[in-house]
């Protein structure tokens, strides 16, 4: 038993093993359901072999499934666990991200939507080759988003693993097992339309999951006003920090930039969620599901944000991490869960099943934009696949979206090491995809912009210099 185990079961009395059998049986049943969606849509689209039905769903899709899946896949236990962390840690100006979110909607919706959709690629670094007529810049771009999505596919696995093993006895390495080979299982199956089908239901344990417990946790504080009391007592009440200063961790500007960022390298300019826009038949269709995507996030990350207040008014006096209790900040949430709500039978296996279902959302819309980049911007090209068959196609995308599974499990071993999720995913996504964007937003933005002028040489440049003299 480790040391945290060990202090949570002195100080608690409570026997080693901490999930009921309901609780076991809530959190296994998240998975059977998972497992038999991809099985599902597996079958159903048998006849319909092809890299487009089984990338894009055809571009046949319904609109609220697809707003549903845009919308787990968005999120993840990363915001679950990470945004709550925050607020427990540093207060409430992390909230007013949301409005930078409304005018990130508005450009994506007006401007990089209508660009993409209409001209009908499948991977989005196929735009920087169109645009910028290079090739080699498009590798670049997808060279990119390949690293980030390894390293979120690693942090995806992680995260939740906190979570379960705060409330058993199982390892991280056993539970970014489990987690990877569900996932990894009905996505090579299933390709998209089992991605979106089981985001659907996923999204919705996320969310009725965390509602639920914030909900018994806060009836237990005296309400949501006693809760807000609280908090301010503790100096964790703030939305308008004006201060300029970029070494102070949130203020308005920051937080407001943030959202306007998110919205259009994590919505408009992201291989999974342009995938989902894809598979719909019409471009008023794909803008229809960024409107519902920022509503449902609005309502998410609202009760996201008020789970951290939750846990912070009921641990203000007796910090979980100050007293060794829990080894990572990111584990205040689940420990929460099982210090305050584990007679109520069964409550900590939905807690688990949601936190898995948020990151399964984001792990299948990443391992299955990894298999689209690989096949799309490097193998099709190839000799040796330029003139294979779409059921052979399909195969090796399969097998594409295997590989990128399994890997994410090796690189979620490592991911633990690097510290707070939301700090470390925002720090190595803001280096890695940064710069990609820019290129994107150049292209878009400023159409003075041309290719790169390849003809003029130094020599040449001295020569025509010398001349005028």
């Amino acid at each position: 038993m480790s040391g945290y185990e060990k202090s949570v079961t002195a100080s608690r009395g409570e026997s080693e093993t901490k999930f009921s059998t309901v609780d076991y049986a809530v959190f296994s049943l998240m998975l059977v359901v998972s497992i038999g969606i991809g099985l599902y849509s597996a079958i159903k689209s048998r006849h319909k072999t092809s890299t487009q039905e089984y990338l894009l769903g055809g571009r046949k899709m319904s609109p609220l499934p697809v707003a549903l899946s845009l919308l787990g896949g968005g999120i993840s236990a990363i915001s679950l666990l990470g945004n709550a962390t925050e607020l427990y840690l540093f207060g409430t100006q992390l909230c007013t991200c949301l409005l930078g979110i409304i005018p990130g909607c508005v450009f994506v919706h007006q401007v990089i939507l209508p660009i993409f959709y209409n001209l009908k690629i499948v991977s989005l670094s196929q735009y920087i080759e169109k645009r910028y007529k290079s090739r080699a810049l498009r590798m670049l771009v997808t060279g990119c988003q390949l690293l980030m999505m390894f390293f979120y596919l690693g942090i995806c696995l992680y995260t939740p693993s906190l979570a379960l093993s705060t409330v058993t006895n199982l390892s991280t390495t056993v539970s970014m097992g489990i987690m990877g080979s569900v996932c990894t299982f009905y996505i090579t199956i299933g390709g998209v339309k089992a991605v979106v089908y089981t985001d659907v239901m996923q999204t919705l344990l996320m969310f009725g999951g965390v509602l639920l417990v914030v909900t018994i946790t806060c009836v237990d504080l005296g309400g949501v006003g006693n809760v807000w009391a609280l908090a301010d007592q503790g100096s964790r009440i703030e939305f308008f920090n004006l201060d300029t200063s970029p070494f102070v961790r949130h203020t308005f500007w920051s937080t407001t930039v943030l959202g306007f960022y998110l919205m259009v390298s994590k919505v408009g300019i992201y291989q999974p969620a342009y995938q989902r826009f894809a598979s719909l038949r019409t471009l008023n269709q794909a803008q229809g599901v960024c409107i519902a995507f920022v509503v449902g996030l609005c309502a998410i990350w609202s009760t996201f944000y008020f789970s951290g207040l939750v846990a912070y008014a009921t641990y203000k006096d007796c910090d979980p991490l100050t007293l060794g209790r829990i080894e990572k900040p990111d584990q205040i949430l689940p420990y929460l869960v099982m210090d305050k709500l584990d007679h109520l039978t069964g409550v900590p296996g939905i807690f688990v099943a949601a936190v898995y279902g948020g990151v399964l959302s984001s792990l299948s819309s990443c391992a299955n934009s990894v298999a689209c980049l690989l096949w799309e911007d490097f193998l099709k090209h190839l000799s040796h696949f330029r003139d294979v068959s779409d059921i052979r196609a399909t195969s090796v995308v399969k097998l594409l979206s295997a590989l990128a599974g399994a890997s994410g499990m090796v690189v979620g071993m490592v991911a633990g090491q690097l510290g707070n999720v939301f700090h470390v995913t925002y720090s190595v996504s803001g280096a890695i995809l940064g710069p990609m964007n820019g290129v994107f937003l150049t292209g878009i933005c400023a159409p003075w912009v041309t290719t790169k002028v390849q003809d003029i040489t130094p020599s040449c440049c001295y020569l025509k210099h010398a001349h005028r003299l």
